[in-house]
C-alpha cells in the first residue's frame, strides 16, 4: 500500500492501470492509496473526470512524440505528418484498445465531448499551427483557435470511426480533410 500525497499521486496509479490495460477502479485506488473513496473524490473528482485527465496526458505525450518523429516537411504536410503519426499511435495503443473493448460508449463520450481531452488536444493542435504560422510556414484561412478545433473534430470522428458504427478508422479520410483545411487560401 502507498501513501497518497495529493491527486498527483492518483493520477499516477490510474495511468499506471490505464497503461497495463486495467480498468480505472476508485475503491481499488483508494485503497492502494491508503486514502478513503470521499478523499479520493475530493482529490480527482468522479472516474469519468479522472479517466479523461488521464486520458488527456497521454494524448499530450503521444502527440508530443508524433511531433518529435515527424520527417522534415514543414507547414501543412508537417501538420499532416505530425497527425498522421499522432492517429496511427493512439489507434495502436495497448491501454485505448483495452479501454476501447471494455468500455467503448464511456471513451467515445469522454473523447467526443468537451472536456479534457479535447482541451489538451486543440491546445496542442493550436500551438502546432500557430509555431507553423509564425514562423511563415503555414498561411491561415480561419483564426487558430477555431482552425485547431475544427482539426480536432474532423480527425476524432475518423480516427473513431470504428467506434462510432462505421467500420475501420478513416485515417487517410481525417488527413484529406485536414490538407483542405490547411490549404493556401
Amino acid at each position: 500500500m502507498l501513501h497518497a500525497k495529493g491527486p498527483a499521486d492518483v493520477v499516477v496509479l490510474a495511468t499506471r492501470a490505464y497503461l497495463d490495460g486495467e480498468p480505472v477502479d476508485m475503491s481499488a485506488l483508494a485503497h492502494q492509496l491508503g486514502i478513503g473513496r470521499a478523499t479520493l473524490y475530493r482529490w480527482v473528482g468522479n472516474r469519468d473526470e479522472l479517466l479523461a485527465v488521464v486520458l488527456a496526458e497521454a494524448t499530450e505525450r503521444t502527440f508530443r512524440f508524433a511531433e518529435k518523429s515527424a520527417g522534415a516537411a514543414a507547414g501543412p504536410e508537417y501538420v499532416v505528418d505530425v497527425l498522421a503519426r499522432f492517429m496511427r499511435a493512439v489507434l495502436s495503443a495497448p491501454g485505448l484498445k483495452a479501454l476501447t473493448h471494455r468500455e467503448p460508449m464511456t471513451f467515445i463520450r469522454l473523447a467526443t465531448m468537451p472536456g479534457a481531452i479535447e482541451s489538451r488536444a486543440a491546445a496542442l493542435m493550436e500551438e502546432l499551427l500557430e509555431r507553423e504560422h509564425t514562423a511563415g510556414r503555414l498561411p491561415l484561412r480561419l483564426p487558430v483557435p477555431a482552425l485547431a478545433i475544427a482539426i480536432v473534430r474532423v480527425c476524432d470522428f475518423h480516427m473513431y470511426a470504428h467506434l462510432l458504427g462505421r467500420g475501420e478508422p478513416e485515417i487517410e479520410t481525417a488527413l484529406s480533410t485536414v490538407r483542405v483545411l490547411l490549404s493556401p487560401p
